[in-house]
């Protein structure tokens, strides 16, 4: 059986998060409003890519994380993203009273910040997956973080960004840091992933005391038209 951080999407929407869950088969993906995330357990066979395939309806595009077994070979692979996946076993952790929730509310903000930052994706109902925290400048927002895949005993924390004008401060850092606080709060155990090429993330977060976990390949796959 997979370790819920081997196959983190699967375990998310077959858990925690199954509220979000669309289900064919074998194959689970979540909502397309929410995120583009899906999965398939690590057992899986070629059915499974047919199970996604009727998901994602012809043309669709799923992302997965390290998928067990190739995409046949009609299908398009869009993107392969090589990461890394750090845990927060020992991070001292802190709440920052500056650091205000996000709801519903803001997610126009959120939105307009995430397409200049680009810190992964985020979709009209991301927000819904958990807490989101952010700092504001004059009443604008210009930073954010928050949680997204909730594998059983684990929650990731994602769409760390910051506005280019306010970099430099230790805003994303702060908020990583809070957002860690009220995971370890409820007695889960923070993670996140990273781009390898971000060099400077990920040597931030290990700084931070997260501990580098393993490598995982981000691919995002096109079903046939």
């Amino acid at each position: 059986m997979d370790l819920p951080l081997d196959n983190p999407a699967y375990a998310s929407l077959t858990g925690p998060h199954a509220r979000f869950a669309e289900t064919h088969g074998g194959a689970v993906r979540y909502q397309p409003a929410v995120s583009p995330w899906a999965g398939v357990p690590g057992t899986a066979d070629d059915t499974a890519w047919k199970d996604l395939a009727e998901l994602a309806g012809p043309g669709g595009v799923l992302s997965l994380p390290a998928p067990p077994l190739p995409p046949p070979v009609d299908w398009t692979v869009e993107r392969v993203v090589p990461g890394v996946q750090l845990v927060a076993e020992t991070v001292r952790t802190a709440p920052d009273p500056e650091a205000v929730r996000l709801t519903e509310a803001d997610v126009p903000e959120m939105l307009t910040l995430a397409a200049r930052t680009r810190p992964g994706p985020f979709l009209p109902r991301t927000v819904e997956l958990g807490t989101y925290l952010g700092f504001r400048r004059a009443g604008r927002l210009v930073a954010m973080a928050g949680e997204r895949l909730h594998p059983p005993g684990y929650t990731e924390i994602s769409a760390v960004c910051t506005d280019a004008a306010f970099r430099g401060q230790g805003l994303g850092t702060r908020l990583v840091l809070a957002v860690a606080h009220g995971i370890a709060a409820r007695g889960e155990t923070p993670f996140l992933h990273a781009a390898a090429a971000n060099t400077g993330a990920v040597r931030l977060y290990r700084a931070l005391g997260f501990r580098l976990r393993r490598d995982v390949d981000f691919v995002s796959v096109r079903v046939p038209g």
